[in-house]
């Protein structure tokens, strides 16, 4: 985890304490924030309602699960994605670069969209896999709870 200090306060002061904490809460996810915000609100009462208020200002509330825009993470790759986008179209001034950078682009925009495309049948396999195990739980339970029944009647009827 990459540590953002302010360049206006020193090291140990409470805003650099507001980040790490910030960052920790991101680290693990929009439950942690939702937990502190519900806690403040219960202990404090101003502070879940500061909670509140800075998950909506900063889109947090919002925030996609998968591809997260927050966190020290989330922002640094928000600025490279722009960055490289405004790279890419700009010409060097220099033809066979141009077109070596727009083949190369375009080869690795495929790549991207083949491993997307691996990680949600990767996804779906797990997903299937864990309701498949489900469903043979379920099912090893109930033949359980039936051959017990006919047992208990078994026993009834002795």
């Amino acid at each position: 985890m990459t540590h953002v200090a302010s360049t206006y306060a020193p090291a140990g002061t409470a805003q650099s304490w507001f980040r790490r904490a910030e960052a920790w809460l991101d680290d693990k996810g929009k439950g942690a924030w939702i937990a502190a915000m519900v806690l403040g609100f219960i202990f404090v009462w101003p502070v879940g309602l500061a909670l509140l208020a800075y998950m909506i200002w900063s889109k947090r509330m919002f925030a996609c699960k998968h591809r997260s825009e927050f966190g020290p993470r989330g922002r640094q790759m928000s600025r490279n994605r722009f960055r490289t986008a405004h790279a890419a179209t700009r010409s060097s001034g220099n033809t066979a670069f141009d077109a070596y950078k727009e083949e190369t682009l375009r080869r690795l925009e495929e790549e991207q969209d083949q491993f997307e495309t691996f990680l949600e049948r990767l996804r779906a396999a797990k997903d299937k896999a864990e309701f498949d195990q489900f469903m043979n739980d379920r099912a090893k339970r109930a033949t359980e709870e039936h051959a017990e029944a006919d047992a208990s009647e078994k026993k009834e009827n002795e």
